[in-house]
């Protein structure tokens, strides 16, 4: 008996900030979420005995955004950078949300929900002037680092 294909159709994924829903996205990558710690330390001794320690750094991750610039989006995460910058001490810590809706191609969808907390920006966004028609200088980046980042599917 043959197996059927599974399908997975993503689109009209929702991207938020402090609650607040992103739309001024701009192309490419426009939100990348990445686990850049190992979630285990493995160690293998004599006679092939191992030890496994938890590492709670492998819950953190980093959250880069693509927003046109000088866009209402733009404006809201430069203000938040701008308090963090102001007084680190008194900052509010960002909380995030990445929902990717996944569709089977049969008219059910799942969500794949990211649930993000303890956010700071991990550095100030660049800036560049091109003259030979790079739309990259029409894009901020914002790089934010939170310390939990749990997700659910369903």
């Amino acid at each position: 008996m043959a197996q059927s294909a599974t399908t997975s159709l993503t689109g009209k994924d929702t991207i938020k900030i402090n609650g607040r829903i992103l739309n001024d996205f701009a192309d490419g990558d426009t939100a990348v979420l990445e686990y850049p710690n190992e979630l285990v330390g493995v160690k293998t001794g004599k006679g092939g005995n191992s030890i496994y320690a938890f590492n709670t750094m492998g819950r953190q991750c980093s959250f880069t955004l693509r927003v046109l610039r000088g866009s209402s989006d733009d404006k809201f995460l430069n203000n938040l950078l701008s308090l963090f910058e102001n007084d680190p001490a008194v900052f509010s810590l960002m909380t995030g949300e990445l929902v990717k809706n996944i569709g089977d191609g049969e008219g059910s969808v799942t969500a794949d929900t990211y649930i993000l907390s303890g956010g700071a920006f991990r550095k100030k966004t660049d800036a560049k002037e091109n003259v030979e028609g790079d739309t990259e200088q029409a894009v901020s980046v914002y790089s934010i680092i939170f310390s939990n980042g749990g997700r659910s599917i369903g």
